[in-house]
């Protein structure tokens, strides 16, 4: 049985709650705008995995501290930078299921406030003498700029193979969960091999948090999003890029032509969410979650038992095994 988030944060709940009090304070700004933006932005956090992962990272490899809590303050603010950012990008009005701060505001103002919190970030790092966390997480940052460029350079041309795929994803999504475990290792332990250990770990399970996403396009849970929708944005995840590969020419060439020119048409679309349905598609991508999950165990399992560690092996079932 997969477990609450609520049920897994029981080993740093007071963690918890301290940086939830030290992250609103990092928000805050002079100007009334930003304050009520960033306000709004409070309001509607998300699960917050990331700075769990921090802080039981920090855990099992010694103990939290001040760092820690710059490290949670520091990803979370990068985060939410991507994100609001992201929107800009992807022309979403919607994230989380309420307006997305570039539908109320505009382009303009979201685009301000990214750069406004991914300032803060730098600021933190430099006022905390943390120099090492802010190359973890600039690389990160790095990493996702370059992931989504990749992406974007391919959704033109639909030539993606899977070995570009996990190309895609290691740098756009898993790069920041792999930041987030690495800058809570590196908050408790100065030893290169353990945080690189961390990384590695956060690495994989980003990986198979990115595959779970792609699988709620095709139904497999409820996503709070449409079917259909990476289709609609040419995105070519791991269940459609294995049965492109696994099919004839004629199909393949018919159903990338759906994608490219008529993924408006809700018909269309769906042809297209039932010829991945019909292959073993999907069955290959869950597979391939599973193996990336197992591996997360087997680095996380190197490490002594505690309930720490308990709860990191938990919030990586609750990763593969979420419904949304």
């Amino acid at each position: 049985m997969v477990k609450s988030l609520n049920s897994i944060k029981t080993p740093i709940d007071e963690e918890i709650k301290e940086f939830h009090h030290r992250f609103k304070s990092a928000m805050k700004s002079d100007v009334p705008l930003l304050d009520k933006v960033t306000n709004f932005i409070i309001k509607r956090k998300g699960k917050q995995m990331r700075p769990m992962f921090i802080f039981l990272s920090a855990k099992i490899c010694g103990e939290v501290n001040e760092l820690t809590y710059h490290a949670a303050n520091l990803v979370e603010l990068l985060h939410t930078a991507t994100l609001i950012h992201d929107d800009v990008v992807d022309d979403s009005m919607q994230r989380r299921g309420f307006f997305s701060l570039k539908a109320l505001w505009g382009n303009k103002i979201a685009v301000l406030v990214g750069d406004y919190l991914l300032s803060k970030g730098l600021l933190l790092s430099i006022e905390n003498n943390a120099i090492n966390l802010l190359k973890i997480t600039s690389d990160a940052v790095k990493e996702m700029s370059e992931g989504e460029l990749l992406q974007i350079e391919k959704a033109r041309r639909l030539d993606i193979e899977e070995s570009v795929y996990f190309k895609i994803i290691r740098k756009k999504t898993a790069s920041l969960i792999a930041s987030a475990c690495a800058s809570g290792a590196a908050s408790a332990t100065d030893d290169p091999q353990t945080i690189q250990k961390m990384h590695l770990f956060g690495e994989k399970i980003g990986i198979a948090f990115q595959i779970r996403d792609d699988l709620f396009d095709f139904g497999d849970g409820n996503a709070g999003k449409p079917q259909g929708n990476d289709i609609q944005e040419k995105k070519m995840t791991l269940p459609l890029i294995h049965a492109l590969n696994n099919t004839d020419k004629a199909k393949r060439n018919y159903i990338i032509n759906i994608i490219k020119n008529e993924n408006t048409d809700p018909q269309k679309i769906k042809e297209v969410t039932q010829f991945v349905l019909n292959s073993n598609g999907i069955e290959y991508a869950r597979n391939m979650m599973y193996q990336y999950r197992d591996e997360a165990f087997e680095i996380l399992r190197s490490f002594p038992l505690s309930a720490s560690r308990t709860s990191l092996e938990d919030l990586v079932n609750y990763v593969t095994e979420r419904n949304k």
